[in-house]
């Protein structure tokens, strides 16, 4: 037994006792224990009841493609380049990548873990199998860069647009790639270009979201972070449906993006921005700045309304808290 098969064998939440576990699946209660223990190591939360064997504290729903694919609308279905769910990778969007042009548009992968997933600045992204969504979506441009400028942001306010449709409220979103809730990150957005400048080019677009969080995650988050549980104060949405809507958004919102640019998502951007009107402390290659947020202009910019004036920042390579 794998430990993929493990999780989906403990996924209901039900107390299944090891001789059990090692019976069905022809091995020693020793071999289920070392399986155990490698999906503790992962960040799975499964506990030991004793004599009465193993259990997850709540049940979750393993990723399944065919799953995904039938709560989407037929009419984004068949957009899709490609629709694949991986119980190991280094990194969706990593994986996407390597494909490069025999990928086709649209294409999207997804994992129940990642092994080397990445943030942004080069951070790793936590990874535990069975309880997040770990997906990234390929978006080929016939334009250049420059007509991609405030794609993370647009990103961003797709998310929101998946969590609405999930019924979710109460999520804001933080300059320049970060969705918050409660304090704390609940979605992380990365987006890698490659092509021409001048055009052709493509986008992978990685989004990492938390739908469950165990106490030792949050601890090495090494940030404060949040989940859809705790914002939805309950059960989250199926795993399945989180991902369908996720795939739903991204395919509408790009579309729209590609037509009209970030000025069609300033307006829903400025409804849920979390930094304006907060005093904030902008870090970066060129020393601090201090100032007031004052939203985000046409081109994804931060804007920032400091003592000397209004000053924009265009560069993601700084970091930005609340002074």
């Amino acid at each position: 037994m794998q430990p993929q098969q493990l999780l989906a064998v403990l996924a209901s939440g039900e107390t299944l006792s090891g001789s059990r576990l090692a019976a069905e699946a022809g091995i020693t209660r020793a071999a289920i224990w070392k399986q155990v223990e490698a999906l503790r190591q992962r960040g799975v939360p499964i506990e030991s009841a004793g004599a009465a064997g193993y259990r997850l504290p709540w049940a979750i729903q393993m990723l399944e493609d065919s799953a995904v694919r039938a709560a989407l609308p037929a009419a984004v279905a068949r957009r899709l380049g490609a629709l694949e769910v991986h119980w190991e990778i280094d990194s969706t969007s990593s994986e996407l990548q390597r494909r490069g042009n025999a990928a086709a548009d649209l294409s999207i992968i997804m994992a129940e873990t990642q092994t080397a997933g990445r943030g942004r600045r080069g951070r790793s992204w936590l990874s535990p199998p069975g309880l997040n969504i770990y997906l990234s979506c390929l978006k080929r441009f016939e334009a250049g860069f420059a007509a991609l400028s405030g794609l993370s942001l647009a990103t961003g306010v797709i998310v929101l647009r998946a969590l609405h449709a999930l019924g979710v409220d109460g999520a804001r979103l933080k300059w320049p790639n970060d969705v918050l809730a409660g304090g704390g990150k609940l979605a992380g957005i990365l987006v890698e270009l490659s092509g021409e400048y001048q055009g052709p080019c493509a986008a992978v677009i990685g989004i990492g979201l938390n739908v469950r969080l165990t106490d030792a995650l949050r601890e090495q988050a090494g940030q404060p972070a949040y989940d859809l549980a705790t914002l939805v104060q309950g059960a989250p949405p199926d795993r399945n449906a989180v991902a369908a809507a996720l795939i739903t958004s991204l395919v509408d919102g790009l579309a729209q993006f590609e037509r009209e640019g970030f000025g069609a998502f300033l307006d829903d951007y400025a409804e849920h921005d979390a930094l304006r009107g907060v005093p904030l402390r902008v870090s970066g290659a060129l020393g601090e700045l201090d100032g007031i947020g004052a939203g985000i202009d046409i081109r994804g910019a931060l804007q920032l309304q400091t003592a000397a004036g209004l000053c924009g920042i265009d560069s993601a390579e700084v970091t930005v808290r609340r002074a």
